[in-house]
């Protein structure tokens, strides 16, 4: 017979526990993260301003602890070693987990912790190479209150339980996250009395004041754009009672797939439904990722996180450290989202293409639209609006210069363009987890399928030309773990690639774009100027892949050792997952030297942080140009409104604000609100709620 310590000898102290103010708690709600902010040195690496700030952090969250015994405990970087842990797929609270909590608190007997009391809020996989062993790590929350009722004996060892920044924290009540439909009713609710006492409607109209908008109609607004921003902007208004219609120039996702298949298989482009434009933008065909870096503990990501659970993707994307759909998950969850906002009474337009803005004394009234399917036979159409919300993704370049023809002001942006680097996924699998890649298995096993980050700050003080005699950021962007090279071009004279991945990532290779930071420095020195010269730099070098691929969709490639020596060795290059056909080319001659060199810069850096990186079966494909939009459409902070025309309100990665599915929809998100309190439609923004957004503005890496 075991011997408990003197810890729990002392059983009559939980009869010393405060009375619970509830008796009846409810629930433990659905995962929830908060950010945790820590050094990025640890220990005496730290600087001393470093240590200061952590004193005084620890100094605040120790004072601010009232009530051990109630509320959450969140217990950070929790690691249990790859042969303990049940494997990447399982996201529940393990034994072996259970022993990792338990040392935290000093319990001795991890099995007399009751799993139910433990909530897993993050799980990740970390094989750096500095790490004794690869290991899993957690964000476990814990529910005071249950843990207590479940094992009271736990009481004393919660009395010693102090917060430790970024490893102990603790939260008075745990925060609740919900999808946005659950925040939009419950809004609702709350202003109902207000708003139904009310017999006109206050919309605010940018800077211009306000005047009343007659409650006897709903607000007429079109949504440019089934992307990301388009949808989220779409389902917050249909939600608050406007009368909305989508407009799509693409197709909705069965018949986009079909069009994707003619592309691969047959060769057939069709300009209005392919890679980038139709149901779900850009992302639907891609690796589906939804890593952001607008914060991804902040109510805005969880907000669209849960929203996307509640169209039907899996929950696991709540908590694991790198969350990615996948195409195979993106096409059912988006078919679900459609079929939600027919239901709220959302006009939904495919194929129909936005060829003009119709204005009236300085503020938008319309569009005028056309058949994208069969632009010859179609007349055009004009249909009137009270706004419209422009959500386009960043290659809708016609639509562009129809906001120039309108005297919109664009601005030109920095952006990235390079090429896209494909190795075998065993040689990636290798690098990264040296012995422990056999645990892979095509995406079917223990770990994670590996992928890498890798980024590289080039100085140009020594560079030839003076003009470029600045300094640029190379990056890898969009990588795609266990996918394929895939065809992103909209004009049969231009070639622009990007990657896709499925769910499972198991194809056999692993790709990412390698690109260098341009600015409008780099415009100018091709004789490109005018708010439009990042689209003309652009289509420069997509012009110049097709002609070095000798057209019918072939890829210029060439392998990373002969790109190094600046040579072409070979006319033979090996296998490439992009299907319609690759060309052995001299790379060198595709872009400015500036780019070039700091392409090859970077990649010997990336060889020395990944040996191995830099191989005979690695292969250099061009052209990645559309990393970001190239331009940015002026707004109003607070009310999304375009500071060049009433009525008007850009959003999304075609605008110049967001720069992924996570970020495209939450600027949507908050863009639909204040579309909706422009109208009158609510009374308090979105912020009130989840706070500020965050702008993805432009990310070096």
């Amino acid at each position: 017979m075991s011997v408990l310590p003197s810890k729990f000898g002392s059983l009559h102290l939980h009869l010393l526990r405060p009375p619970n103010p509830n008796p009846n708690p409810s629930p433990h709600p659905r995962r929830h993260t908060l950010k945790i902010s820590s050094g990025k040195r640890s220990g005496r690496q730290r600087y001393p301003s470093e240590r200061k700030v952590l004193k005084l952090k620890h100094k605040d969250i120790v004072g601010n602890v009232k009530n051990k015994y109630e509320g959450i405990w969140r217990l950070s970087k929790l690691g249990v070693p790859v042969d303990r842990d049940p494997g990447k797929d399982f996201l529940g609270v393990s034994q072996s987990l259970l022993e990792e909590i338990a040392k935290v608190l000093e319990f001795p007997v991890a099995s007399m912790l009751p799993s139910e009391a433990f909530t897993v809020v993050r799980k990740s996989f970390d094989a750096r190479k500095r790490l004794k062993e690869p290991k899993f790590v957690y964000i476990v929350e814990m529910d005071v209150d249950k843990l207590l009722s479940l094992e009271p004996r736990a009481w004393d060892f919660i009395s010693e339980l102090e917060p430790k920044v970024g490893l102990v924290e603790h939260m008075p009540q745990a925060k609740i996250s919900g999808d946005l439909t659950s925040i939009i009713h419950g809004l609702k609710e709350v202003h109902q009395s207000s708003v139904s006492g009310e017999s006109g409607n206050t919309m605010l109209n940018g800077s211009q004041g306000s005047y009343k908008f007659p409650t006897a109609r709903k607000p007429k607004i079109a949504v440019v754009g089934s992307g990301p921003s388009g949808l989220f902007a779409a389902l917050v208004l249909a939600e608050f009672g406007a009368d909305v219609t989508v407009i799509e120039r693409g197709q909705p996702v069965e018949q986009r797939g079909r069009d994707i298949g003619a592309l691969a298989v047959r060769r057939i482009l069709q300009t209005e439904s392919n890679f980038c434009f139709g149901e779900g933008g850009a992302g639907t065909w891609s690796d589906g990722k939804l890593v952001t870096r607008i914060g991804r503990n902040s109510g805005s990501v969880l907000a669209v996180m849960e929203t996307l659970v509640q169209f039907g993707a899996p929950e696991g994307i709540l908590v694991n450290g790198k969350p990615h759909l996948g195409t195979d998950k993106l096409v059912p969850l988006l078919r679900n989202f459609r079929q939600h906002l027919l239901k709220l009474g959302v006009t939904i337009k495919f194929g129909t293409r936005v060829d003009d803005l119709l204005v009236d004394n300085e503020q938008v009234v319309g569009v005028r639209v056309s058949d994208s399917v069969d632009r010859l036979q179609s007349s055009s159409k004009k249909w009137e609006y009270d706004a419209v919300v422009l959500a386009v993704g960043h290659s809708a370049r016609d639509l562009y210069q129809t906001l120039l023809s309108h005297n919109i002001e664009l601005i030109p942006k920095d952006f990235a363009v390079g090429l896209r680097i494909e190795h075998p996924q065993e040689v990636v699998n290798s690098l990264q987890y040296s012995g422990l890649a056999t645990e892979v298995c095509r995406g079917r096993g223990k770990v994670p399928v590996a992928d890498y980050k890798v980024a590289k700050y080039v100085s140009g003080e020594n560079r030839a030309e003076p003009l470029h005699a600045t300094s640029r950021s190379c990056y890898s962007f969009c990588m795609c773990p266990g996918g394929q090279v895939v065809l992103t071009s909209t004009n049969p004279s231009e070639i622009c690639v990007n990657g896709m991945s499925f769910s499972r990532r198991d194809s056999r290779w692993a790709n990412a774009a390698l690109v260098v930071t341009v600015s409008t420095k780099d415009f100018g020195a091709l004789n490109l100027h005018g708010p439009l010269a990042g689209v003309e730099f652009q289509r420069e070098f997509e012009q110049r892949a097709a002609r070095m691929g000798g057209g019918n969709f072939v890829v210029p490639v060439q392998t990373v050792t002969d790109f190094m020596d600046n040579k072409l060795s070979v006319t033979s290059v090996p296998q490439s997952s992009y299907r319609l056909g690759v060309k052995a080319a001299n790379l060198h001659k595709l872009f400015p030297d500036y780019v070039t060199e700091t392409l090859q810069q970077s990649i010997s850096a990336f060889d020395k942080e990944l040996p191995g990186f830099i191989c005979e079966e690695a292969l250099l494909h061009g052209v990645e140009t559309r990393t970001s939009s190239p331009i940015q459409i002026p707004r109003n902070v607070k009310t999304y409104e375009s500071t060049s025309l009433k009525g008007l309100y850009p959003i999304g990665e075609g605008a110049g604000y967001a720069g992924g599915i996570v970020s495209a929809a939450v600027d949507g998100m908050h863009a639909g609100f204040a579309v909706a309190k422009n109208f009158g439609l609510c009374n308090d923004g979105i912020e009130s709620i989840l706070g500020k957004a965050r702008s993805a503005g432009f990310l070096e890496y």
